[in-house]
């Protein structure tokens, strides 16, 4: 579920076709797409086909509505695990979403330098004010990789700062995504690495990361499992 309302990616990051999701015999719930094994709803799907890049300018409520609705009227039918990206920061999408959908658990997702680390420290706050588990923290671009030599050069700084807001905030660091051409090339094709290159260097962290959020979901979450049930 893409839940960036002003910014959607899913659509592009997936390859999905740019036209409206179908809806189910009754015409009360929107089917969604499916590629690459799931299931999908964006915002982005549904806007103008013939003007997908038409900008969203809605206030707060408006777009907590919008997302509500891509919640409960999708026809998501027996699903493992619901994942919902969410925007950054601590905003409106956030706040509704953990008030109206029983979450497991959050992942928090930043780069390593302190001025990304600042939000970061903010949304692990926001929930756990909420008591949503953080199921583990994510260091994006953690270092960029060479493509022709495989040199590792750390352009946004040693992950220092980040072990240690791991260490204090007592969060699992569940994995480091390098910053390659391959990773950023496939992601704009709409086909992930994993899918492309399984045996890649940076499929396998994204499968070890998939693994660890896995095992703290079974740890962490309110109903030690991977499940999710929206009314």
């Amino acid at each position: 579920l893409d839940a960036d309302i002003y910014g959607p990616s899913i659509p592009t990051l997936l390859n999905l076709p740019r036209k409206k999701p179908d809806w189910n015999m009754a015409g009360k719930m929107m089917v969604p797409p499916e590629q690459y094994n799931l299931k999908a709803m964006s915002i982005g799907l549904l806007l103008p086909e013939d003007n997908p890049d038409q900008p969203i300018v809605w206030r707060g409520p408006m777009a907590a509505k919008a997302l509500e609705q891509m919640i409960n009227q999708t026809e998501w039918g027996d699903l493992d695990i619901l994942i919902v990206d969410m925007p950054p920061g601590t905003g409106d999408i956030q706040l509704s979403l953990a008030q109206r959908v029983p979450l497991n658990g959050a992942v928090i997702v930043s780069t390593p330098q302190e001025i990304a680390l600042m939000d970061a420290r903010k949304a692990v706050g926001m929930f756990q004010k909420v008591n949503v588990p953080i199921l583990g923290l994510v260091e994006n671009m953690n270092r960029y990789v060479c493509k022709k030599c495989r040199h590792e050069e750390y352009i946004f700084g040693s992950d220092e700062g980040i072990l240690k807001d791991a260490a204090r905030l007592k969060i699992d660091l569940v994995g480091r995504v390098p910053l390659t051409v391959g990773i950023r090339a496939q992601s704009d094709l709409g086909v992930p690495i994993t899918i492309a290159d399984p045996g890649s260097p940076e499929s396998r962290e994204f499968d070890e990361i998939a693994s660890r959020v896995f095992l703290n979901l079974g740890r962490f979450g309110d109903m030690g499992g991977p499940t999710l049930s929206v009314e």
